[in-house]
């Protein structure tokens, strides 16, 4: 049976359990969350040092693993194994690809031990893939008995929308410049955007519930005014003096604001300028889910889009192509990245 996030651990927190999860995808964080939830959630700690198996894909083979779940609880009504890093669970020799083939699991899927919580990470990168053609997914994806989830990565233009739900469901809320900066600064990895959410929330004053430009320069170190966020935005307005003073900035701060990283960020921005342009419908619902923005950007990329006509943002849309290469030293090989980023910008608005 396939299940979402949310109905996974709605169920787990009402003790209603399943014989079978298996979690896989790209997204580590909430495998993570949903395993460490049983793992810390099902058993006491008195019946763990009996009833509770980690089992390590690297390290354990087929038949471990079908040994601990068929195994009983000693005094207990459940025992929980964990299969952590299945994606690893392989073999380079032929007898070790029988030992560690996970494919072996699906007879006990069919009849599996009601007693026993059987929890399977797999997570999932370029090379390993869990292949939903295999006798095993077929047999979890149709038992009742068994749960599949699928962690999708979040993309860019939904993380400020994920932080913001994740803020609101602790009590806590954040102006959505902050989520646009952070989403900037921090990129898509959520462990890393959980644990910063969290150090902003216990640091934060009590009295105050939402979460500021001003609480992210304090408290995690990324300037509210000299910032790649900012920088669009002084571009955006064709505010010559604000854009050159960041530039400045980042030329003296290299090694935190790379120049492959700028023009990567400002290519993806004009390039969005370029798409409002071309919008039939620049309704500000219809265009925010052009751009895959929040609805309270759309006016900033409006008024952009006066500043700079199609054409020239197609220019501009050239000029990052030359200094993407720029960088990496084609044509330019003495020049330093802060000279390239002040050309660069002086294009830009000139």
């Amino acid at each position: 049976m396939i299940l979402t996030f949310d109905k996974i651990l709605g169920e787990l927190k009402k003790n209603q359990y399943r014989s079978i999860y298996l979690l896989m995808g790209e997204e580590p964080y909430f495998i993570d969350v949903i395993a460490d939830y049983i793992a810390d959630n099902v058993l006491p700690e008195t019946e763990k040092t009996f009833n509770q198996i980690v089992l390590y894909g690297k390290d354990a083979n087929v038949f471990q693993v079908l040994d601990a779940a068929k195994r009983f609880p000693m005094m207990s009504q459940h025992q929980v194994v964990i299969l952590k890093e299945a994606q690893s669970m392989k073999g380079s020799r032929k007898e070790e690809k029988e030992l560690k083939d996970i494919n072996k699991l699906s007879d006990y899927v069919e009849k599996p031990l009601k007693s026993t919580i059987l929890v399977i990470c797999f997570k999932e990168n370029s090379k390993d893939k869990f292949d939903k053609r295999t006798k095993l997914y077929k047999a979890l994806e149709k038992s009742k008995d068994a749960v599949v989830f699928e962690s999708s990565k979040v993309r860019d233009y939904q993380l400020p929308a994920w932080i913001n739900a994740y803020l609101s469901e602790r009590g806590y809320s954040i102006v959505p410049a902050a989520a646009a900066m952070l989403t900037e600064y921090l990129g898509t990895e959520l462990s890393k955007v959980v644990n910063e959410l969290n150090k902003l929330m216990i640091t934060i004053p009590v009295a105050e519930k939402k979460i500021t430009l001003e609480h992210i320069e304090q408290n995690i170190g990324i300037s509210k005014d000299y910032n790649i966020f900012e920088l669009r935005k002084a571009l955006g307005e064709k505010n010559v003096l604000k854009a050159n003073r960041i530039v400045n900035y980042f030329s003296r701060n290299p090694k935190d604001n790379p120049m492959v990283l700028v023009v990567a960020s400002l290519y993806s921005y004009f390039l969005q300028i370029l798409t409002y342009h071309y919008l039939t419908d620049k309704s500000q619902a219809a265009a925010a889910a052009a751009l895959k923005t929040a609805p309270y950007f759309v006016k900033d990329y409006e008024a952009a889009a006066r500043k700079y006509p199609a054409q020239k943002v197609i220019q501009i849309i050239s000029i990052f192509r030359e200094y993407d290469l720029k960088s990496k030293g084609v044509g330019s090989a003495s020049a330093s990245d802060g000279e390239l980023m002040r050309e660069m910008v002086f294009k830009i608005l000139h």
